[in-house]
């Protein structure tokens, strides 16, 4: 496992944490052989007592030893054989450990060794050495089965390590195409300008540098705070005022209480984009672009809202879009059911885009 999924999973317990864990499991296994004792030869509260000692007992050296030593290996034929080995040995010691506690505390008298040797108790001995057999495979078990969970949360998490990795590569090969595209134009637009209109040519060159400076400041970062975003918007948005002139008129609306909601990196771009291109540009009078925020509940929602052409005329540019999918492919794998993202006819002409996710502030 990589070093930067390790760092992400909890930390693995301690070996005493682990043994205290399955204590209660030892505890559960002693009562029920302890009920089936009773149940052949009565004395039920003396066999309980007696039954859950020699469990402790049996399961603290028995998986003691599991954890100091064959926790460090693999699990083939060559460790079972010693930890089995080691299950039989335990099983008179904590019998008879079991024995002579269980009997201090109920202060009965228990047999001694040389009163031992009769079929009966020698039985006994045989019974807690299955007993001990028994919570081996048991322990071994619920031990294998943590360590698959273990293994299936690091592939999870591995898996959306490398979704969110692919999705940041897609965001900047979608940057990659948005960018020179955009700038290819500005450049022939202000090769044109500086000869008829230079200072239209030097107004749209501030812009570009504004937009360059706010896109660059953020752009490798993950996620940024509305106001950086909105800052973007509003010097790209500039620099395609200057480019379209009377055609374009915008507005920027973000409340102060919102500055410093974060978002991911680039999200408002596309959509930005989007309606300029697909919306504003091709109508003849051109027409306005508002880009606001505000909050829906515990939401946080961006309305980018054009009074272009409309989606009933662009529906099959709009909707295809590079841009507009990949914001949907993001919202959704970076927030999942809770974000949402919907294209609908504004009012009385153009289109919506709606932007819905979780509100989230920087300290």
């Amino acid at each position: 496992m990589s070093s930067p999924i390790r760092s992400l999973l909890p930390a693995p317990r301690s070996r005493l944490r682990r043994l205290l864990a399955d204590l209660p499991l030892s505890i559960a296994v002693s009562a029920v052989l302890a009920i089936f004792i009773g149940l052949v030869s009565g004395h039920f509260v003396e066999n309980l007592v007696v039954s859950i000692v020699i469990g402790i007992v049996a399961f603290t050296i028995v998986n003691g030893g599991r954890l100091l030593w064959w926790d460090r290996r693999g699990w083939g034929v060559r460790e079972w054989a010693p930890f089995l080995a080691l299950a039989v040995a335990t099983a008179p010691v904590a019998h008879f450990t079991g024995l002579r506690v269980g009997g201090m505390m109920l202060g009965i008298p228990t047999p001694t060794l040389a009163e031992y040797p009769t079929p009966a108790r020698m039985s006994m001995v045989l019974f807690t050495m299955l007993g001990t057999m028994m919570m081996v495979v048991l322990v071994r078990y619920r031990e294998r089965l943590r360590r698959i969970e273990e293994e299936h949360a690091a592939a999870r998490l591995r898996a959306e390590i490398i979704e969110r990795q692919a999705l940041q590569a897609q965001l900047r090969l979608l940057q990659a195409q948005i960018e020179p595209h955009m700038l290819f134009n500005t450049l022939a637009n202000l090769q044109g300008l500086i000869a008829i209109d230079p200072d239209r040519a030097s107004e749209m060159l501030d812009q570009l540098i504004q937009y360059l400076r706010a896109t660059l400041s953020v752009s490798r970062a993950e996620s940024t705070t509305l106001e950086q975003e909105f800052s973007a918007m509003d010097a790209y948005l500039g620099l395609m005022g200057v480019r379209m002139g009377e055609r374009l008129a915008y507005r920027i609306e973000l409340p102060p209480e919102l500055k410093t909601a974060r978002l991911p990196t680039m999200l408002l771009q596309p959509l930005v984009e989007n309606a300029i291109v697909h919306g504003l540009e091709p109508k003849v009078d051109g027409g306005e672009i508002v880009v606001k925020a505000s909050v829906a509940g515990d939401s946080l929602m961006i309305e980018v809202c054009d009074t272009g052409l409309g989606l009933m005329q662009v529906s099959s540019r709009r909707g295809s879009g590079v841009g507009v999918s990949t914001t949907r492919e993001r919202l959704e794998a970076l927030y999942g059911e809770r974000a949402t993202m919907s294209l609908t006819p504004a009012s009385p002409q153009g289109t919506l885009a709606r932007l819905t996710l979780p509100l989230e502030t920087t300290a």
